[in-house]
């Protein structure tokens, strides 16, 4: 609920309220502006009913909050989040680009494919130390020595890192090493783990799962916001439908219709989102002039011999070329590769 005051209204009058919202167990939200205070109460709706504001004399007017996601939803917050990436803004005017390697391999691999991404003007390093793989045969990634090459690499070429947290017993050790946790699709809605980082402050790049509908992704965010985290991203990964062309189909419709509902940012993945490396250039193109914040992409310095997903993941040349192009677009639709 959305409860504007009077302009008469003081402070005392709005921490009043804001008190008898949280009494009731419901989170109290306090948005004071410069002709109106507004304030807000989130939880459960019979809750919310019993506090009669509608009657209150210093109260202006009542709107509910129709989308069932609250606290991500523009209807409560219009202006869009910055989310801050070790001092890379993502979101508002910023077009940012996250790349590297799906996993972390060694030293000497990852650090190659830092310096070619770092070159060519990437904001973000990513990488996974440990890989949720649908084969058990399948590399599953480093662990703890992966984080420990992605923390040295990252200091060394100086950029901000994420990586794939797989479960609550691993976000202290996670944490530690990367400047971002990263929620993979497989993850999107084990609710355990989104409100156990939603007690973190660090940002969450939240992946919308293979089988999710846009509610599904938004309300997966709202377990972590709810919680008090709210750094953040969303990422459009592709979904899951018939076509069989390509590893998933990845849904551009949702970047334009999230951006309307939400005031998260919001980031592409062209690499799952195609499993195509010669699709990865047209679809990340095409996602800037979707409107998205970001996008974040594979890219390998020697991908026939990558351990996982080299199919898909760019040239040092490709990547080059790829963030020649993305500035020119992002500038097009008003936004800046910086």
């Amino acid at each position: 609920m959305i409860i504007v005051m009077k302009p008469e209204a003081t402070r005392e009058d709005a921490r009043a309220i804001l008190e008898k919202i949280e009494a009731l167990g419901l989170k109290p939200l306090h948005m004071p502006g410069s002709e109106r205070t507004v304030l807000g109460a989130i939880g459960n709706e019979r809750a919310i009913a019993s506090l009669n504001l509608e009657s209150h004399p210093l109260v202006e007017r009542i709107t509910p909050i129709l989308a069932p996601y609250q606290l991500v939803s523009r209807e409560l917050h219009p202006h869009d989040t910055i989310v801050d990436l070790d001092g890379h803004a993502v979101g508002g005017g910023n077009f940012t680009v996250i790349a590297g390697p799906c996993s972390v391999e060694g030293m000497d691999a990852y650090s190659a494919t830092a310096r070619v991404v770092r070159e060519a003007g990437a904001h973000t390093l990513r990488g996974g130390a440990f890989k949720p793989r649908t084969s058990p045969y399948s590399f599953q990634g480093l662990g703890e020595r992966g984080l420990q090459v992605m923390q040295q690499v990252g200091r060394e070429v100086g950029l901000p890192t994420v990586t794939e947290v797989l479960d609550v017993s691993d976000i202290e050790l996670v944490a530690d090493h990367v400047t971002a946790f990263q929620v993979g699709s497989r993850n999107m809605q084990n609710f355990r783990l989104l409100r156990a980082l939603g007690q973190q402050q660090k940002p969450v790049l939240l992946k919308r799962g293979m089988a999710a509908k846009v509610d599904d992704l938004l309300l997966a965010a709202e377990y972590i916001v709810t919680e008090g985290n709210p750094n953040v991203i969303l990422c459009e990964r592709g979904i899951t439908t018939f076509e069989t062309a390509t590893r998933n189909t990845l849904d551009l419709n949702a970047i334009p219709l999230i951006k309307q509902r939400s005031h998260l940012p919001i980031l592409v993945d062209p690499s799952h989102g195609t499993g195509r490396r010669e699709l990865v250039i047209p679809m990340a193109l095409a996602a800037v002039a979707a409107g998205a914040d970001g996008i974040i992409v594979e890219v390998h310095h020697d991908p026939p011999n990558a351990l996982s997903d080299g199919q898909q993941s760019l040239y040092p040349d490709q990547f080059a070329d790829l963030m020649q192009r993305l500035g020119a677009v992002a500038k097009a639709v008003g936004k800046e590769l910086r």
